[in-house]
């Protein structure tokens, strides 16, 4: 499992002309699913997104996280993490197919909601081709997988 994690002074997330889900301060998380992942490895990530220290005051830069501030979480749901190239063809097959991975990511949303304030934390909608405007705050953006990620080849065959 992956995650791509941005700070963001505000974000949201369209369908057609309808915005589904919109934050303030805080963070939005990309989730990628490899065909490997397991609800272990939505723990690991729950727990390091929850408590990565990103946020501060200009004496101490990096010295609290979005719990700490009581700040917002948009997470979407985002296959292309898992792409290798054939060519210029993106290839997924890597990724867990959107049946299985549908489960395990809201299995992701359900621990987030359990682990922090469940009003605090706003979803995409799952296979949705969506439009997502962030206002990057630093910026700063930060990839995290797995442990059992770490282990699997991605890139060009």
């Amino acid at each position: 499992m992956k995650v791509v994690i941005q700070k963001v002074t505000s974000a949201s997330v369209s369908v057609g002309e309808e915005v589904i889900s919109s934050i303030g301060r805080g963070l939005c998380v990309l989730v990628g699913i490899s065909k490997e992942d397991t609800e272990k490895e939505i723990d690991y990530l729950v727990r390091k997104v929850l408590n990565i220290r990103l946020f501060g005051d200009d004496e101490r830069k990096w010295a609290s996280n979005v719990v700490d501030q009581g700040l917002e979480v948009l997470c979407l749901s985002q296959i292309t993490l898992y792409t290798s190239l054939k060519g210029n063809k993106m290839d997924f097959h890597n990724a867990m197919s959107p049946s299985h991975s549908q489960p395990l990511y809201q299995q992701f949303l359900d621990k987030m909601r359990q682990q922090y304030l469940p009003d605090k934390v706003k979803e995409g909608r799952f296979g949705a081709t969506c439009v997502v405007s962030i206002n990057n705050d630093g910026p700063v953006t930060v990839i995290l997988d797995s442990p059992q990620s770490k282990k699997q080849p991605i890139g060009d065959d």
